[in-house]
């Protein structure tokens, strides 16, 4: 033991060097304990460059930090394993906020509102009016929107058809009431002119 001590102490500055010309660690150099007195012998960066070339001083390799049970867990968790009670330290508030919650539905949202409004399914009024109950929890998320939307245009269809019969019927019944005041004023003139004739006879 004490001469592997005093071997190795002596080959302290080789190590030094080694790793400076290695570019790594004084950890990760290995010297080999067969040669500890021709190393010991090397006491300049030529040399110990010449002795890696040879193999006596080698970089050892990187130990390996596996992620394959990191993954492995991660897939399980995306499953639901391991995310009972038991596992969690913060709150549900801290865990997931119900500010970033809000957010992402606002943005969802916002975007199929603006998408609409550029293909013309809805025009820039029902886009304002269906923005503003959005910010005001009206719509739970998108599916409820888009229901919402077809039923206002459902609606809104609905009420221009019939305000289209109605001004339909309104003219039909106008010009009715139009031709029935002409029947109307052609009988009197007719009756008018026979009353005249008749007058006219019997003074003559």
């Amino acid at each position: 033991y004490i001469t592997n001590n005093l071997r190795l102490s002596s080959l302290k500055l080789q190590k030094r060097l080694s790793a400076s010309v290695m570019k790594c660690g004084r950890k990760k150099v290995w010297l080999d304990p067969n040669e500890a007195s021709e190393i010991s012998n090397a006491n300049s960066r030529q040399n110990i460059k010449k002795l890696i070339k040879d193999g006596l001083i080698i970089k050892k390799p990187q130990t390996v930090h596996s992620r394959a049970r990191c993954r492995k867990n991660r897939e399980a968790r995306r499953m639901g394993r391991h995310t009972g009670t038991g596992k969690r330290k913060g709150t549900a508030n801290a865990r997931m906020p119900e500010k970033v919650i809000w957010m992402r539905r606002m943005r969802v949202l916002r975007r199929l509102l603006k998408k609409y409004r550029e293909d013309k399914k809805i025009d820039k009024l029902m886009y304002h009016a269906l923005y503003l109950q959005s910010k005001g929890n009206i719509f739970k998320n998108k599916r409820v929107l888009m229901e919402h939307i077809h039923k206002k245009k459902a609606e809104s269809a609905r009420l221009k058809t019939l305000q289209e019969q109605a001004e339909a019927r309104r003219h039909r019944s106008k010009a009715a009431h139009e031709r029935k005041l002409a029947r109307n004023a052609q009988k009197n003139a007719e009756m008018f002119a026979h009353i005249e004739d008749n007058v006219a006879e019997e003074e003559s």
